[in-house]
């Protein structure tokens, strides 16, 4: 695939989950995909690798929260070789109130055609406080 492929898959992600489309978002990836996502475990309980499989359960869990699912906005992108750098807002409303509103920083891995591998940068702070604080 192209450069440019490459960056329409990564937003083709994006779009999907952002329609709610969790199994299409899910398909863009290998079935051996691995997401990382920054923060530290014992502070963070998203944070860490995580298989395509517990990545699923994690989208399902969040969306479920959310009054109107969460939509993600594709800000720019840059790709080269197989990796993708996307730099990506977040929008979405709890049913407790609270507003995600997240800015990432993503660096994707491309292999066949399909997502391989991801890593997730984004305020773990407003994780913390949006998610799980009481």
């Amino acid at each position: 695939m192209s450069t440019e492929d490459n960056k329409r898959l990564a937003a083709e992600f994006f779009a999907r989950f952002s329609a709610d489309d969790i199994a299409g978002a899910l398909e863009t990836m290998t079935d051996d995909a691995t997401w990382w996502i920054a923060g530290k475990a014992d502070q963070l309980p998203a944070a860490g690798v995580h298989s395509k499989e517990q990545m699923a359960r994690l989208f399902h869990n969040m969306v479920g929260r959310l009054s109107n699912g969460l939509k993600l906005t594709v800000k720019g992108a840059v790709a080269e070789g197989d990796k993708v750098a996307v730099e990506v807002e977040s929008l979405g409303e709890l049913h407790n109130g609270r507003v995600y509103n997240q800015q990432y920083h993503l660096l994707m891995t491309i292999r066949d055609g399909k997502i391989s591998a991801v890593r997730e940068y984004l305020d773990t702070q407003h994780v913390f406080a949006t998610w799980f604080q009481p």
